[in-house]
């Protein structure tokens, strides 16, 4: 293997794993590696490509959807989930447990952010169900693997960037990624049954109640959800009932919440304020790794580091589901040291080809590789649900590992079933794009 592929690859992982700002990294590796060994303008090449990375029309929808989280994240009606879900749900086998998993499925409709999902879920059902008696542990379990579906259910920032790297539509993606978050809603659910069934003493006390009284209860809690049922159909219904583009949906969904934030008392200059300046961050520093990912990935074809690893694997002459399971492999090493977008970066030039050689389509890897982000959200020591937890709930890291793990191993096997029917992604964008 050439000198100009072995030192790129080997600059990419030791500067990443250094610590260095994300942005900077992918910048600094292409401009060292063309300047070494390549005579090209690499002035003209680098401000072309951050031209072109950071003009796409896709990109509007990033600011807009994080924005709305945050937003979200002060507003009152957050606060009701638990008491809309709990009258539904506390006969389930596994009771309230099952909050956790709906909460951050409803708020994954709307968020877009893995990390948001966990953290205003959990701040709001942890202190509930410690008070109730419930498993500390399954608690946190829940919460770990139900705040990954933050990236998965559409709208998601993950999607939005790999979209846009991949060149891939991303209403496509969004609606690829909703058959999949149900799946696993639905085996997180299942899971948790099995497994308090089981053990019962992980199932805490609740009142009794009859059923009259339940359900007058249901229906006297649920239009605690109604905010959410409207920023759902903000989002998605105007998105896939074909009056919106993702970027008009998303600021459709701004002015939604506003409105919403305004009848409830919580849009103060506060509020705004601290969810401008919280916008304001994450969007820098996604538009940082956008631009120098952009770069990177023109630098990764000049140095021909993408053709070269491709005719290398194919000599390894590997069948299509061997493929996927080394990329597993690779992506659960890279997850140990590495945060999920900048497995993305920096994966995408050189294994979208492969994968989709192998008869894989775009739609597919992109879902693929969003579940394996998730993963890399509770793999320790890097994963950020899992300090997001340790944070809420103030147990040592070790053992919020180990409440993960669980679910962990769950989302691991999703992968293979997806690998051995990638109908259950397709299915879904090829019916609402007919």
């Amino acid at each position: 293997m050439p000198a100009s592929v072995i030192l790129p690859l080997v600059l990419l992982v030791v500067i990443l794993g250094s610590g260095v700002w994300i942005g900077l990294g992918l910048a600094g590796i292409g401009l060292i590696s063309l300047e070494v060994f390549r005579n090209v303008p690499v002035d003209k090449l680098f401000s072309q490509s951050i031209w072109n990375g950071l003009s796409s029309a896709e990109l509007l929808a990033l600011p807009l959807f994080i924005l709305m989280a945050e937003l979200i994240y002060r507003s009152k009606f957050i606060d009701g989930v638990f008491g809309a879900l709990e009258p539904w749900l506390r006969n389930l086998p596994g009771g309230l447990l099952h909050t956790n998993i709906i909460g951050c499925a409803l708020f994954a409709l709307i968020s877009g952010s893995s990390a948001a999902t966990t953290s205003s879920i959990g701040r709001i059902t942890v202190g509930e169900l410690r008070q109730r008696g419930y498993d500390e542990r399954m608690t946190i379990g829940t919460l770990a693997g139900a705040g990954t579906l933050g990236f998965l259910i559409p709208p998601s920032i993950v999607m939005i960037i790999y979209g846009v790297l991949s060149r891939t539509s991303v209403l496509k993606l969004f609606a690829a990624g909703i058959i999949p978050g149900i799946f696993l809603c639905v085996a997180f659910m299942g899971y948790v049954a099995i497994v308090t069934k089981m053990n019962p003493g992980m199932v805490g006390k609740t009142e009794p109640m009859s059923k009259p009284d339940l359900w007058r209860a249901r229906f006297k809690q649920l239009p605690l959800l109604l905010p959410f049922l409207l920023l759902i159909v903000a989002v998605l219904g105007s998105m896939y009932g074909g009056l919106a583009s993702p970027t008009e949906a998303a600021a459709f969904a701004v002015v939604a919440t506003v409105v919403i934030m305004a009848f409830e008392g919580s849009l103060t200059i506060s509020n705004l304020k601290d969810a401008a300046i919280g916008t304001s961050r994450t969007v820098s520093m996604l538009g940082l790794i956008v631009a120098a990912a952009s770069f990177l990935s023109v630098a990764m074809g000049f140095l021909a580091i993408p053709t070269t690893i491709s005719r290398i694997v194919t000599q390894m002459d590997l069948a299509p589901f061997a493929l996927i399971l080394l990329l597993i492999v690779i992506y659960m090493i890279l997850g140990t040291f590495l945060e999920g977008m900048s497995m993305i970066v920096m994966t995408i030039p050189i294994v979208l080809p492969l994968v989709q050689s192998a008869g894989y389509d775009k739609i597919w890897f992109g879902i693929f590789l969003v579940i394996m982000v998730e993963l890399a959200q509770i793999s320790p020591p890097v994963g950020m649900n899992l300090f997001v937890l340790q944070g809420i709930t103030k147990k040592p890291l070790g053992e919020v590992v180990k409440a993960a793990m669980p679910f962990f191993l769950i989302m691991m096997a999703f992968v293979l079933l997806l690998a051995l029917f990638p109908q259950i992604i397709s299915f879904l964008p090829n019916l609402v794009m007919a």
